[in-house]
């Protein structure tokens, strides 16, 4: 195994290094859950659009790249990593019955602190349970390898929740035909002005 090392020490960082990368696109998704909360009207639903989007192509790409690699490469893996798709698929269902509500209807707001919390506490989990090992044992080379795959992930993934899809296998299954849907979608709604 490679010795210990920081982002600094790896001698990569930003979004060259897939830790660096994906903690970003943490403190991204902690700002648009304070964004949503803080919007009123159209504004909340254009904000919430946004934390759908970004939600299901970050956890996506996990799954297509992270989730794997630190089954196989960190000490008790599978364990880790099934702990990690549960949480997900969980999310993903809350996420779902959260899209399909008006999120001006008194009911959204307590639903989605709920998310909130579940999200918030799945990030910290993978931080602590997959990043830091990542981190402390992968070489840098590989750290801007997976960067590039979880980018290409990312590019190709469904827009909205798929609840059930929460393996590379799974997504690999259902991804583009959902991520054609989502994005067309995703465009309708945009020429729409609806986001």
């Amino acid at each position: 195994m490679a010795q210990q090392r920081d982002a600094k020490s790896s001698g990569i960082s930003g979004d060259d290094n897939v830790v660096a990368l994906l903690m970003r696109q943490h403190g991204e998704i902690r700002n648009l859950f304070d964004e949503v909360e803080a919007a009123r009207g159209d504004a909340r639903r254009d904000a919430f659009h946004r934390l759908v989007r970004m939600l299901a192509v970050h956890e996506t790409a996990e799954e297509e790249v992270v989730h794997p690699y630190a089954r196989r490469n960190i000490d008790g893996g599978d364990a880790v990593v099934d702990q990690r798709l549960e949480e997900e698929r969980k999310a993903k269902e809350t996420l779902k019955a959260l899209e399909d509500m008006d999120p001006n209807d008194p009911t959204f707001m307590p639903k989605l602190e709920m998310l909130r919390r579940d999200v918030e506490a799945h990030a910290r989990a993978e931080e602590r349970y997959e990043f830091n090992h990542i981190m402390g044992n992968t070489e840098p080379e590989k750290l801007r390898t997976m960067a590039k795959a979880v980018k290409a992930a990312e590019a190709t993934a469904p827009t909205r929740p798929h609840p059930g899809a929460e393996t590379a296998a799974e997504n690999l299954a259902v991804g583009p035909l959902a991520a054609v849907a989502d994005r067309a979608r995703d465009a309708v709604r945009k020429a729409m002005g609806k986001g």
